[in-house]
Parts: structure tokens; C-alpha cells; sequence
């Protein structure tokens, strides 16, 4: 509604966003005086001069884009590549228009779960569950629910708010980010109607739900994740993990945490400044590497057979498995990290099988992991989780999702 509202605004809305973003970046790597009247910019635009590379190059490749240089179907060339319409122009417009409005809404709306108390009244709750299973405190649910309901990226933006207040160590936030930003509802329909089998709506989500509990069973326990340190950025602010005295029970204890944190807030104002720093925080430090690392894996995928030769290990696994077109299966297992609606999109057009087309569309959305979307804002966070590890967290969920995802596609389609 807000986008058909805004209606041709929002383009040029992300241009001038990462223009900013670059240009202020590049600035604050000179760390500049007025940074220190100002803390917000500071906070807001310093970074990395490889971050900062990455923004120049969002930037070159938004203008080039909203320009449309060398975009037209017949056009050939390096620049066409980065302009077309599955390139820069599937970023631009079908992605960054909705997550600039995403980020919006939920940078505003994100202080609701973090000043009323839910997320300490949820923690208290879960950790003997969430700690035991998924090495991680209680209070991550809500991050999981955040995701579920409404999208990958929220509960990204949740996870990476909590981690850097010091409630998440470098591993639990690693964790969390990789693992418990499940896709939504609403972009698992998008999949499934890209393979035209609705029909079996119900299978396929519970199927999603069966596969993404397994990986965070799993992956918290094997490299990368496992390595990581458990180091707070802030000592001190988390939630002790056995029930205090003086609490009959852990609603008490909880309730009694909610209390407090509601009693700690400060009104309208504190509410719209953290929102909009929460908002601000994500256009600035993240279209820009959507944009950038985006095109590339775009660009790569539509115009080399690099993802094509990086699928080639995964036909062995899926003949072991039984797929049918088990070669084309294996050309959309690795395009996935580019792009969550990549693999449905080719699968669509070049596999006949229904059952492969079932599999490669529970795939595409349980590999969680996609550069243009929660990679690229997983990247673009503070939360330690470098581009090569990510790939080999990709690979993981992959592997597990197949063995899970091709014996139970076997039943339901036999």
C-alpha cells in the first residue's frame, strides 16, 4: 500500500540513500570534527574503507541503473549486465523499493518489542528450552516470531540491535542472524507459485518448519558457528540464565523483568529517536550492500557458469537421493546464494519433474542465506559473520536441507 502510495518516489529514495551513504562514508574515514558534535553520523556512516569501497561500488551501480545506461533488452556489454532487468534493475526495483519501506516501518516499530519488557518476559520463559536445544538464550524467540510473521530481515535488524546493547554474545548472535531469520510466510507462497504447486502448500510449510528446526539444532554445534567466541560487546546486560532467588517461579521472575523495562521508559521521544536511529541505521549501512554485493551475485549468475560448475559437486548427492533431472537440479543449489527467487525461477523454466521442482522450491527458501537480502544484511550488520562464512553456513543448511527435503518429497509425491 505504502509502495503504490509513494508510487516512482521510492527508486529515487534509494538513490539518494546510498549516494549519502557513500559519500558520508567516505568522509568519516577522515574522521572529521564535526563527527564529534554530531555522534548520529558517526555512528551512522563510519565503517571500513572495504565497507566503504562496497558503497562507492552500490552507489555506481544504483546511478547506472536509475539511469538506465545500456539497459535495454538488445544491449550488450559489461554495463547491460549490471543495468538489466534481472540485474541491477531486479535490485533496484523489486528489492530495495521493498526493503527501504521494510526497514522504515520496522526500525519504528522495532522499539514496541524492545521497551516494553516482551523480549525479557519471552526470555525468562524459553532459556531452559532455547539454551538446551539451540545454544541460545531465550530471548531469541522472538526473533524467530519476528521473522515468521514478517520477514528475514527483522529479525535480523532485532538480532543485531540486541547484540550490540550486549544481550547476545559474538556466537549467539552469529547463531541467531543464520539460523532463527526464517523466511515468511509470505515469500514462501512467492516460491511455491513460481513452481505452480499451491496445492501443496501445506506439506511444503511444514516441511520449511521441520528443516529449519534441524539446522538450528545442528549448526550451532559445527564450524563456523561453533567457533565463534562468547564475547559480549557489553558486559553485564544479559539475562542470567538460572532463576534468581527471591522467585517462586520463572512468570514471576519474568513478569517481574517486563515491569522493570517498562519502567524504564522514557516516552514518546525516546521512542521515535531509537526508531529512527534503527531506521536510519539500516538504509545507510545496508541498501548500499544489497545494492553492490546484489548485483554482483546477479551479474555472476545470469552471465557465467560459475554457480553452474559450483552445483556440479551436488549431483552425486542428489542421484544418491533419487531427484529425477538430477543436472538441473544441481544448477539451482548454489544460484541460491545470489537470490532466494532465483532457483524457483529456473527451475520453473527447465525442469519438467514436479516432485524436483517441489524439492529445489523448499531448497530455495530453507538455504536462508541469500546476498541479496539477509546475507547483504547480515553483512552490512555488526554482527561477526564474515562473507566466506556465510557461504560455508549456505552450504550446511544446503546439505541438511536435501537429506531431510528429497526422502519426504518421495512420499508426498509417491
Amino acid at each position: 500500500m505504502i509502495g503504490k502510495a509513494l508510487g516512482g518516489f521510492i527508486p529515487l529514495l534509494c538513490l539518494i540513500i546510498i549516494t549519502i551513504s557513500a559519500l558520508l562514508g567516505a568522509v568519516t574515514l577522515k574522521k572529521p570534527s564535526f563527527i564529534a558534535s554530531y555522534p548520529i553520523i558517526g555512528a551512522t556512516f563510519s565503517t571500513t574503507w572495504a565497507w566503504v569501497l562496497i558503497r562507492i561500488i552500490g552507489a555506481a551501480f544504483i546511478w547506472l541503473t536509475w539511469l538506465g545506461i545500456d539497459a535495454d533488452e538488445g544491449a550488450t556489454g559489461i554495463l547491460h549486465m549490471i543495468t538489466a532487468s534481472d540485474a541491477g534493475g531486479f535490485i533496484l526495483s523489486d528489492l530495495l523499493t521493498v526493503l527501504v519501506i521494510i526497514f522504515f516501518l520496522a526500525g519504528l516499530l522495532l522499539p514496541l518489542l524492545l521497551d516494553f519488557g516482551l523480549l525479557e518476559f519471552i526470555g525468562a520463559l524459553l532459556t531452559r528450552v532455547m539454551r538446551p536445544l539451540f545454544t541460545i538464550p531465550g530471548r531469541a524467540a522472538v526473533d524467530c516470531i519476528t521473522s515468521w510473521i514478517g520477514d528475514g530481515t527483522l529479525g535480523v535488524m532485532l538480532t543485531n540491535n540486541q547484540y550490540i546493547s550486549g544481550y547476545y554474545t559474538k556466537r549467539e548472535a552469529a547463531v541467531i542472524a543464520t539460523t532463527f531469520s526464517a523466511v515468511s510466510i509470505t515469500f514462501s507462497i512467492v516460491v511455491l507459485a513460481q513452481v505452480d504447486l499451491m496445492q501443496y502448500f501445506g506439506a511444503y510449510y511444514m516441511l520449511i518448519c521441520a528443516i529449519g528446526v534441524a539446522c538450528a539444532l545442528v549448526l550451532p554445534r559445527i564450524p563456523p558457528l561453533s567457533r565463534k567466541k562468547d564475547e559480549y560487546l557489553i558486559e553485564g546486560s544479559a539475562m542470567p540464565e538460572s532463576l534468581p532467588a527471591g522467585y517462586g517461579s520463572v512468570l514471576a521472575y519474568g513478569m517481574d523483568l517486563a515491569l522493570r523495562r517498562a519502567g524504564e521508559y522514557r516516552g514518546i521521544r525516546q521512542f521515535l529517536e531509537n526508531g529512527l536511529r534503527n531506521a536510519a541505521g539500516m538504509w545507510f549501512g545496508v541498501l548500499p550492500v544489497v545494492m553492490c554485493i546484489g548485483t554482483l551475485a546477479l551479474v555472476l549468475a545470469n552471465n557465467t557458469p560459475v554457480f553452474d560448475y559450483l552445483g556440479k559437486p551436488f549431483l552425486p548427492l542428489l542421484e544418491l537421493l533419487d531427484v529425477p533431472e538430477a543436472a538441473a537440479a544441481s544448477k539451482t543449489m548454489i544460484v541460491g546464494f545470489t537470490d532466494m527467487f532465483t532457483p524457483s525461477i529456473i527451475a520453473a523454466g527447465s525442469i519438467t519433474s514436479p516432485m524436483t521442482r517441489f524439492i529445489v522450491a523448499v531448497i530455495s527458501v530453507t538455504q536462508l542465506i541469500y546476498l541479496s537480502e539477509v546475507g547483504g544484511l547480515v553483512l552490512g550488520s555488526q554482527i561477526p559473520v564474515s562473507l566466506p562464512e556465510l557461504f560455508v553456513i549456505f552450504l550446511e543448511r544446503t546439505i541438511i536441507s536435501l537429506f531431510i527435503a528429497a526422502p519426504a518429497a518421495h512420499l508426498i509425491f509417491s
